[in-house]
């Protein structure tokens, strides 16, 4: 039996499990992303609208779209069309999935 800080889950990923994680990390692995993702987060359970995210952190409208994109598509932000404005908001259960995957104690 291992040691609680040796673990990085309670039991060995699925293929699938590994997958859907990677693509999630692979997501995260991004300057730019980051900066969006931390941008969203800090509006708490508020959606974010995406003039917001462009006017807030001078990316260009499509660069913010482009990788707010692979946000969405790995699962971390969802996206509501209101009006002709994108607004994304955090999915919490994501993180609190990745904060056990990564708390190695």
């Amino acid at each position: 039996m291992s040691s609680p800080c040796c673990a990085l889950t309670e039991r060995p990923l699925t293929a699938d499990e590994a997958g859907r994680l990677a693509g999630v990390l692979k997501a995260l692995a991004d300057p730019t992303r980051l900066r969006l993702l931390s941008h969203v987060a800090a509006q708490g359970c508020e959606a974010v609208c995406v003039c917001h995210l462009v006017d807030d952190l001078g990316i260009s409208q499509p660069t913010v779209s482009h990788h707010m994109k692979k946000l969405v598509d790995a699962g971390l932000v969802t996206r509501e069309q209101r009006g002709r404005w994108a607004h994304y908001s955090l999915v919490p259960a994501v993180f609190a999935e990745l904060a056990v995957l990564l708390d190695l104690g």
